[in-house]
């Protein structure tokens, strides 16, 4: 479709709230949906099924179709991919497809890497870590390869979640009425992104590499392997690690926690 008829489309819609035309829209960013949750998938266990992820994200891509605002003058796609992933994200948790043993195994590592942090006032080596906590350096690897699934709901928390549940505040939504900004969310915002913004800065130059050409480079972890020469499981690791790492630094202000 042009981007005249679009434009036409969304102009309908929003006048006459007609069904037909909510289809059609529907239809016409239903590519967007699998391309979200093709991103959400990679942190993912192969156990979860892809068709799962886009099932949830139709409901996100619904929902912002009606709230969406044409005159914003925000590009329909950026506003509908935080509302989708969020959407997606809601749907993992009402699963709970994440083991509890591995819950508790991502808290163990959170804790050791607190501790740790306090003791030494530096970043601890992975060395240090695995000590720490009674493995070897290939079951520390192993560990962080096996929590890396529960870091997803994490970070989407940290960026895109003021409290959680239906009525959570993402990123987007505080944009979407620029005439009326709330000044203590905007304040608080603000606050997360420079905290978060300090959080990064710290990690170490490999984790603060990966979680960059992840977040915001877009890029795969099999495509970061590739940039990096290493093996897209072992960029899993240090993906995980980072947010382990992120977690620990920011758990006294973080609103919503992976339990």
């Amino acid at each position: 479709m042009s981007e005249e008829y679009i434009n036409t489309l969304w102009r309908k819609y929003k006048t006459h709230n007609d069904t037909a035309i909510q289809q059609e829209l529907i239809v016409e960013y239903a590519p967007l949906v699998k391309y979200v949750a093709g991103r959400v998938a990679i942190s993912l266990p192969p156990t979860v099924e892809l068709d799962d992820l886009i099932s949830y994200g139709i409901f996100g891509l619904i929902d912002s179709i009606e709230r969406f605002d044409p005159d914003r003058g925000v590009k329909f796609e950026t506003y509908a991919i935080v509302r989708i992933r969020g959407a997606i994200i809601d749907g993992l948790r009402s699963f709970d497809w994440v083991p509890r043993s591995v819950r508790t195994k991502a808290k163990r590592l959170e804790e050791a890497y607190s501790q740790l942090e306090r003791q030494l006032n530096r970043t601890p080596t992975d060395e240090e870590l695995s000590e720490s906590l009674n493995m070897t350096m290939q079951q520390f690897h192993d560990a962080l390869q096996e929590v890396c699934a529960t870091t997803l709901t994490s970070l989407d928390d940290l960026w895109f979640s003021e409290g959680g549940g239906e009525d959570s505040l993402r990123v987007m939504d505080t944009v979407e009425d620029t005439r009326s900004v709330d000044p203590i969310t905007e304040v608080e915002m603000e606050e997360k992104k420079l905290l978060l913004a300090k959080a990064i800065d710290q990690l170490g130059e490999r984790e603060r590499l990966v979680i960059t050409l992840y977040y915001y480079e877009g890029l795969t972890l099999k495509e970061i392997g590739a940039v990096l020469g290493v093996s897209e499981s072992r960029i899993c690791q240090i993906h995980g690690q980072a947010i382990i790492h992120l977690r620990s630094r920011l758990n006294p202000h973080r609103t919503a926690m992976v339990d």
